[in-house]
């Protein structure tokens, strides 16, 4: 018997079944202005993954209407219906573990998490902040900047660690400071380069090039200096075609 004799090898008809797209849970607090760049980064198919869910500790934020809006499941979890922080943080890893996600995004969540929930999702949760961190950890990072007549300013996203906006930096972007500059402007300017290098570090965080290791950030398996990253002032510029 030839070759030609045996059946065709049915190996050759197999179709595999296509890899389900990683799952990322976005939580938020207000406006969900950074939410809506993720939106928009996966409906160009520039996320790498699809938005599972968006969860609030706020009913009324405007961010759950984005996510409704593009058909996302949208939880409200009020935290004042939970009798102490840890008790909302057990509620909050429930809801988020129904999605099964791989990346836990922290897009404006104003809430400081309990060391259990970080150690839950460690490794596969970022956060945007707006400053150059490790400058103005905390809130009021535009005034604060503005207060210490600073020549640059920015963003940046980073690995969640039990440290307030402690963590290990992946990406930041640059902006410069004027005298000019207002505290709202300054937030403007700011917020658009949020919103430009927020999906990119989830892109790559997505695709298995963004890594953090033991306390250290890998790109494509080398090591970043404690900046992460960092996106000039003329890059981002020129990116947002703003006025260099």
């Amino acid at each position: 018997m030839s070759e030609t004799d045996y059946p065709s090898d049915t190996l050759q008809d197999f179709t595999p079944e296509p890899a389900a797209p990683r799952r990322v849970v976005v939580l938020i607090s207000g406006n969900g202005s950074n939410l809506q760049a993720l939106i928009e980064a996966q409906e160009h198919d520039r996320l790498g993954g699809e938005i599972a869910a968006v969860v609030s500790n706020q009913p009324d934020a405007y961010g759950l209407k984005r996510a409704r809006d593009a058909g996302i499941d949208a939880v409200a979890l009020p935290h004042r219906e939970y009798e102490s922080r840890e008790a909302f943080d057990g509620a909050l890893i429930k809801v988020i573990e129904r999605h099964e996600p791989d990346l836990v995004i922290l897009a404006g969540f104003m809430r400081i998490l309990t060391p259990r929930f970080v150690q839950r999702f460690l490794g596969r949760m970022l956060n945007i902040h707006p400053s150059l961190l490790p400058a103005y950890q905390g809130l009021h990072t535009h005034a604060r900047a503005l207060a210490d007549g600073v020549t640059e300013h920015g963003c940046s996203v980073h690995f969640v660690t039990e440290e307030l906006d402690g963590g290990p930096v992946a990406l930041q972007a640059v902006v410069k400071v004027d005298g000019t500059d207002s505290e709202d402007s300054l937030k403007d300017r700011v917020q658009a380069r949020e919103h430009l290098i927020l999906p990119i570090a989830v892109n790559w965080f997505l695709e298995g090039r963004l890594k953090l290791t033991g306390d250290t950030v890998t790109m494509d398996g080398t090591p970043l200096p404690a900046t992460g990253m960092r996106l000039s002032h003329d890059d981002a510029a020129e990116e947002l075609d703003e006025d260099a």
